[in-house]
């Protein structure tokens, strides 16, 4: 089941209702893109035609953004619970541990998706990360080949919003993989190189504060908020 937001797809489901979709996916051998909606992404959209597309081709689009909930509730929808990029990742990354799953990491700074690998590896023991690829590679055979090897059943792909998705959306029907996700920052976060917002913050959904707090000058950034809440609910 899915809201629309100004246009824009969004499930309504839980991490659990996403997890058990996604692994029927990967037991189907169906293709399933995941990706993050955020209120910036959402007023993005309304302008780029591209943008709008791409959100609505994808199979789970998740409500990464505490003002997509905001907007849910005053337009008496649906949507409770903020679902972040990352966390869906790791949720996957548990998942995948437990459902004997293999998981690819493609993207960021030659180094970084292996370290991330390793951190995953302590993280969930038994984890089958079958493979990485740094996001330097020019020669995509090389990178689709790599993929394909593996056999790897989801597939991470770290190269920031929407160049992630339009990379998918390009790839996904050349390549072995059931489950795509773009993650952005993630491979960073886990290999801690970036640091994620105590987790106060994040329970509460103000993760955003917090980077302003420690990046003041995103404030401008900020403003899409209100904005963005007024026109969807005149919407």
């Amino acid at each position: 089941m899915k809201e629309k937001i100004l246009g824009v797809d969004v499930c309504v489901d839980s991490y659990e209702g996403l997890i058990t979709k996604i692994l029927e996916d990967i037991d189907q051998k169906r293709k399933s893109l995941i990706v993050a909606i955020n209120p910036e992404k959402i007023m993005k959209a309304q302008e780029d035609p591209d943008l709008h597309r791409l959100l609505n081709s994808a199979t789970y689009q998740i409500p990464d953004g505490i003002g997509v909930i905001l907007a849910s509730k005053l337009k008496k929808g649906s949507i409770r619970n903020r679902i972040t990029g990352i966390d869906m990742m790791l949720k996957l990354c548990e998942a995948a541990r437990d459902h004997h799953k293999k998981v690819f990491l493609y993207g960021a700074k030659p180094g970084v998706a292996e370290t991330a690998k390793r951190e995953l590896e302590a993280m969930y023991p038994g984890i089958e990360i079958v493979g990485t690829m740094d996001g330097y590679q020019k020669n995509q055979e090389v990178v689709k080949d790599a993929i394909n090897q593996s056999q790897a059943d989801i597939l991470f792909v770290a190269m920031g919003s929407p160049a992630q998705e339009n990379w998918i959306l390009a790839n996904m029907n050349d390549i072995f993989p059931s489950i795509f996700q773009g993650v952005g920052g993630s491979f960073d976060v886990i290999s801690g190189n970036l640091k994620r917002a105590p987790k106060g913050f994040q329970s509460l959904g103000l993760e955003w504060l917090y980077r302003l707090l420690k990046e003041p000058w995103r404030w401008k950034r900020q403003l899409i908020l209100p904005a963005f809440l007024v026109k969807a609910l005149r919407d």
